[in-house]
C-alpha cells in the first residue's frame, strides 16, 4: 500500500502537513493555540455541520503551488479544504479580525444579555467569542427579537431568544435519533427552532442537543438555577449502560451530583469512547442517574479550555502578569477597602474550593473558633 501524499499548508506563518480532504479548520486544530479560528456551528462529530455562523472566516493569501493567486473573499475555514502550498492568514490578517468582529456583532443583535441568570454562563462559546473577537459597543438601535420559552418534554427547555441558529441540535437529532421531530420553521428574522406540532423530544439520545448547543438556548431542566458551573467540579465517571457507552462527566459539589454531561475535548466537542466511537450519552445516564452510587468515579477531569471552571484546579491555566507596577514605577495600587477586613464571610484562611459541599455558616464558625 503506497503512502498517501500529504499537502503542506501554512497558517499564520506556521507550516504543517495534512492529508488531502482536510479542511483549513481541521489543519489549524492540529497546530493549536491562537491559530485556531473559532467555530460556533461546526461540530466534527456531526456530518454536514458548519458554514452558517461565519465565525471561522479566514483569508487565503495563496491558493496553492500550482495556482498561487489569493482568494478574493474571506472563506469559511470549516468548509474549505486545503491545497498543497496553500497559505492562510487568521489572526495575522486585519480583514479577518474586522470581519470576525462584525460576525460577533451580528450574533449579538438579538441575543439577550442575561448571562447572570443563564445556565450556560461560564461555558458559553458565545461569551468566549464576544470577549476575544468582539467590540465593546453595538450600533443596533432596534428592538430585539423575542420568543416565548418552551418545555420540550420533561428534561429540555428551549430559550429561542438565545438561539443563534447554528443547526447543531437539528443535526444531532437527525443523526442520533430514529425520527427527528424538530427543526427550523419560518425564514429570516422569524426563523426559529420548533417541534413538529408541539411534540416533545422524547428519544433516548435527544438530550445530546444540550451538549452541542454553543449558547444557552437548550438547557437541562433538571439542572436549571441549581448552581453555577464554576462552583462545581467536573469528574470523569462511567457505568455499565445497556443503551450507550456510559462514559460521562459528573458535575459535583461534595457528594452531590448536580448534572451529568458527555465528556468534551478542548474544542467543546464530545470525545470518543475507548473503543473509538463518539461518546454520545443516553437520557437515562444524563437525567436520571444523579447519585454517586450510580457511577464508577475515575477522577477529576482535566480542563484545558480557557474557562473559569479551570481556575486554580487544573492544568493549562496561566496566571496573568501584573502590569500596574511596571507602568507606575513599581508603585502599588491604592486599595480603598479590603473585603477580607470588612466581611465576616470572606476570610483568607478559608479555601472555598476545599469545602465538601456548599459552604455554610458552620464552616466559618469553625475557622473563627480556631483562631480565638
Amino acid at each position: 500500500m503506497s503512502d498517501q501524499q500529504l499537502f503542506k499548508i501554512t497558517i499564520d506563518n506556521i507550516t504543517i502537513e495534512v492529508a488531502p480532504g482536510t479542511t483549513i479548520l481541521q489543519a489549524a486544530r492540529k497546530i493549536g493555540g491562537e491559530v485556531v479560528p473559532p467555530a460556533m456551528c461546526y461540530y466534527s462529530k456531526l456530518n454536514g455541520s458548519g458554514g452558517r455562523s461565519r465565525a471561522c472566516l479566514v483569508e487565503v493569501s495563496k491558493g496553492s503551488e500550482k495556482d498561487p493567486r489569493p482568494m478574493p473573499k474571506l472563506v469559511a475555514s470549516c468548509r474549505t479544504t486545503v491545497m498543497d502550498g496553500m497559505e492562510v492568514k487568521n489572526i495575522t490578517s486585519n480583514r479577518v479580525l474586522e470581519a470576525r468582529a462584525g460576525v460577533v456583532e451580528l450574533l449579538l443583535i438579538n441575543h439577550p444579555l442575561d448571562c447572570p441568570i443563564c445556565d450556560q454562563a461560564g461555558e458559553c462559546h458565545l461569551q468566549d467569542l464576544s470577549y476575544e473577537h468582539g467590540k465593546a459597543g453595538t450600533r443596533y438601535e432596534f428592538q430585539r427579537r423575542t420568543f416565548e420559552k418552551h418545555d420540550l418534554g420533561p428534561y429540555i427547555q428551549l430559550h429561542m431568544t438565545r438561539c443563534i441558529l447554528c443547526y447543531r441540535c437539528v443535526y444531532t437529532a437527525d443523526q442520533l435519533t430514529n425520527k427527528r421531530i424538530h427543526g427550523i420553521l419560518d425564514r429570516g428574522d422569524h426563523a426559529e427552532i420548533a417541534t413538529y406540532l408541539a411534540k416533545s423530544l422524547d428519544n433516548d439520545f435527544i438530550g445530546n442537543v444540550i451538549d452541542v448547543c454553543p449558547v444557552g438556548a437548550l438547557t437541562d431542566r433538571t439542572f436549571r438555577f441549581k448552581n453555577r458551573v464554576w462552583f462545581t467540579k467536573p469528574v470523569n465517571a462511567h457505568r455499565n449502560c445497556p443503551t450507550c457507552a456510559g462514559y460521562v462527566q459528573l458535575w459535583m459539589r461534595g457528594d452531590d451530583v448536580f448534572r451529568v454531561t458527555a465528556r468534551k475535548d478542548e474544542w467543546g466537542e464530545v470525545t470518543d469512547t475507548p473503543d473509538g466511537k463518539p461518546g454520545w450519552i443516553c437520557n437515562e445516564c444524563r437525567f436520571e442517574k444523579k447519585h454517586v452510587s450510580d457511577w464508577i468515579i475515575e477522577g477529576h477531569s482535566k480542563v484545558n479550555r480557557h474557562s473559569v471552571i479551570s481556575q486554580n484546579k487544573y492544568v493549562g491555566v496561566k496566571t496573568p502578569e501584573e502590569t500596574f507596577g511596571k507602568l507606575m514605577n513599581e508603585r502599588k495600587p491604592r486599595i480603598f477597602m479590603d473585603i477580607h477586613d470588612v466581611s465576616e464571610i470572606n476570610k483568607r484562611t478559608i479555601d472555598l474550593s476545599l469545602i465538601e459541599g456548599p459552604a455554610t455558616s458552620d464552616d466559618f464558625e469553625k475557622d473563627k473558633s480556631t483562631h480565638e
